[in-house]
Order: structure tokens, then sequence, then C-alpha cells
């Protein structure tokens, strides 16, 4: 993602600061992704008994990674959905 277009941004994570590039215009979505992220951490840490910043962070990314998923599965439904009725709408015109 470097390159002479890229900006570079530090962020924290887990206490320390870390630095990395992104497109122009995308500083604040990368800081506020890190400050999300962060935020996560935090509350796996609240809500099991891991202390441990790396297993916390794991946590979270699997968390994350299920989220993620989620949606893809819910955007793929949705876009079936409006296949069908894109569907049943140029059949209801073509008569």
């Amino acid at each position: 993602m470097s390159g002479p277009q890229s900006q570079r941004v530090t962020v924290e994570l887990l206490g320390k600061e870390h630095e990395f590039s992104c497109p122009p215009g995308q500083e604040h979505a990368l800081v506020a992704a890190a400050q999300n992220l962060n935020d996560l951490v935090e509350q796996m840490k609240q809500r099991s008994s891991v202390r441990n910043d790396q297993k916390a962070l794991l946590m979270a990314a699997l968390h994350l990674s299920h989220e993620l998923l989620e949606v893809k599965s819910q955007q793929a439904e949705q876009e079936q959905q409006h296949d069908s009725l894109i569907d049943k709408l140029s059949q209801h015109l073509s008569i």
C-alpha cells in the first residue's frame, strides 16, 4: 500500500504507536479503525477472563471477521431478493 501517493499515519494500538501507509484522504478512517479495534480489544478483556493483549486482539479479530461474514451473507441475500424483484417487475412489464 505504500507508494508516492500514500500518506504515513501514526496510530496507537494496544498502548503502542504504529505507523502505517494509507491513501490520501483516508487518514481519518485509519485512525477511526484503530480506535475501534482498541475499543473492541478492551471489551474482550472486560467480557472475558482474558487479560493478555495478544489473546484479546485475536478474539477481537475473530469477532470482526465473524461480523464481516455476517454482513456479506446478508448482502448476498438482499442482492438475491433484489434480483428476484427485478425479474418479477420485468415479467410484469413485458406482458
